[in-house]
Parts: C-alpha cells; sequence; structure tokens
C-alpha cells in the first residue's frame, strides 16, 4: 500500500491497521502530493489536450456533460489504459 504523508494517514488508527495485516500488507510511505503515481492524471492530461482544451463551461454540470460526451466519443483503448498504469509505475 502507498500512503502520502498527509495528517489522516498518521493517525493512531491508521499506523495500526497495518501491524493487524500480519504482514499481508506492507506500507510505503510518499509525500503528499504525487500525480505522476495518479494514472488519472495521465488520463486528465490526454483529455485537456485532445478533447477538453478549451471549455468554457456555464456551471459544473455543463463540464460533465461535455467531459461525458467527450468519453463516448472516445473508441475503446485497453492498451492505452494498460500504458497510463504502466508510467504511474504502480506495479513492478
Amino acid at each position: 500500500m502507498r500512503w502520502p504523508g498527509l495528517p489522516c494517514h498518521r493517525s493512531r488508527l491508521v499506523r495500526q491497521y497495518p501491524k493487524g495485516q500480519a504482514g499481508r500488507r506492507a506500507v510505503e510511505w510518499l509525500h503528499a502530493y504525487r500525480p505522476q503515481l495518479n494514472p488519472v492524471e495521465y488520463v486528465w492530461g490526454l483529455w485537456k489536450n485532445d478533447e477538453l482544451p478549451n471549455p468554457c463551461p456555464q456551471d459544473p454540470f455543463a463540464l460533465g456533460r461535455h467531459a461525458g460526451s467527450a468519453w463516448h466519443r472516445r473508441p475503446r483503448r485497453p492498451t492505452l489504459v494498460a500504458a497510463l498504469w504502466k508510467q504511474a509505475e504502480l506495479f513492478e
């Protein structure tokens, strides 16, 4: 498990959790903000350049509709999804 060093992750309850897992979990502490470890950040990066370069929505719902239509226009690309996970280096 990878946890950033947020205050909520340093609570007594959270620190005790891995100890109760009998070695089934290991904790790796990270910096509080590491977007390169989040595959969703790469998806947003693609969308900001390709599908949503200059939206000017009237409200958050309009942005949601615009993003939803962009999502449905994109073909299913499992190799792209796999590449995003690989770039995040979450699995070795």
